[in-house]
């Protein structure tokens, strides 16, 4: 039997759903309504993910169709988003500097939601989820991450080989171009020895990286045929967004962890928060310690540890703190240093 508890935990993911319901109510609005996922997400959610307690309960229903229905629902809010901004760009219902903000907006999403659902859908094992969550990722621009995370992330992470862990006292601005460009690399690198081992051309659509690129490309002159520069402008911004926001949880997720290639991942190597918004807003992203040490986990199956590195803050919490490095260093180093000092005594 489900208790109350194990189900009202599940029933909590819900809450995800909110920042794509303001995201599309606001582009079917249009005119400077487009500016409210921006407000509820840098400025609203952070000061109160601030009040906001931990939880680090570990109970919830491995059975419930409800984990499952929340990231269904996900899939599906991201295309209505982005259909309504292309409506009212083409009809003229956003315009001027309100442009920006609709690629703010829309951007923010993509990258707090729609890439997070993504990671969660790639990691299951049937093609249909991997494929919903391979059109998400196109939906917010990338073209690296089904391959890198997967096939490099999980397999170096904590090490040199892994572009996609933080080097402590690197800031995130370096960061997301080391990052980024490292996973296009690796990326390519590896589609390209994949089909070279079954006989194939790296250089057709069977290779991803390529096939993803062509066709977002395609789509971008299709934007560009009906909505001129403007929605070009917009689409392009909001995919740098939503990949900004990946790599800024790239970073706060691994910063300052290391690990020897020859040790198994363990939960000592990626950063946890329990914060209640964070938990249940991001479909338990900052239970990253656990993702690592059990990949296959369902999200909503994922424990908190304590012998895991604790960020001082939820994920929208510490965003500002990550934007200014000083204010990150001063905020997270001492963290971080007496951390794994508490580590090697325990080895």
């Amino acid at each position: 039997m489900i208790s109350n508890r194990e189900s009202g935990c599940n029933c909590r993911y819900f809450w995800s759903l909110l920042p794509g319901i303001v995201t599309a109510a606001s582009m079917y609005a249009g005119e400077w309504w487009v500016v409210s996922n921006v407000i509820l997400t840098l400025f609203i959610l952070p000061v109160i993910e601030f009040f906001l307690p931990e939880d680090k309960s570990n109970s919830s229903n491995e059975n419930s169709f409800i984990p499952d229905f929340i990231l269904v629902m996900h899939f599906l809010i991201q295309p209505v988003i982005l259909l309504l901004l292309f409506w009212n760009i083409y009809s003229g219902s956003i315009h001027g500097i309100q442009l920006f903000f609709a690629g703010l907006s829309v951007g923010i999403h993509s990258g707090s939601s729609s890439i997070i659902v993504a990671h969660e859908m790639i990691h299951r094992k049937s093609s249909i989820w991997q494929t919903m969550g391979k059109i998400l990722l196109f939906s917010a621009g990338n073209i690296y991450f089904f391959v890198d995370h997967l096939r490099v992330h999980h397999k170096w992470v904590g090490t040199d080989k892994d572009p996609a862990t933080a080097r402590k006292g690197e800031s995130v601005h370096s960061f997301f171009f080391r990052s980024a460009g490292g996973q296009i690399r690796s990326s390519w690198k590896l589609e390209c020895e994949r089909l070279r081992s079954l006989g194939k051309s790296p250089y057709g659509f069977g290779n991803y990286v390529l096939s993803s690129s062509v066709l977002l490309l395609l789509l971008m002159a299709v934007i560009y045929h009906y909505t001129g520069i403007a929605g070009l402008f917009v689409f392009a911004y909001q995919a740098l967004m939503a990949n900004f926001l990946l790599e800024f949880v790239n970073y706060i997720e691994h910063y300052g962890l290391t690990r020897d290639e020859n040790v198994r991942v363990d939960p000592t190597h990626s950063w946890q928060s329990d914060k209640v918004l964070s938990r249940f807003f991001l479909v338990e992203l900052s239970r990253h310690s656990d993702h690592h040490y059990y990949s296959s986990k369902p999200y909503h199956v994922l424990k908190s540890y304590d012998e895991s590195p604790v960020l001082p803050g939820g994920y929208a919490q510490i965003f500002f703190f990550a934007l200014i490095p000083a204010l990150w260093y001063r905020k997270v180093d001492p963290i971080l240093e007496d951390y794994l000092k508490k580590v090697k005594k325990q080895v």
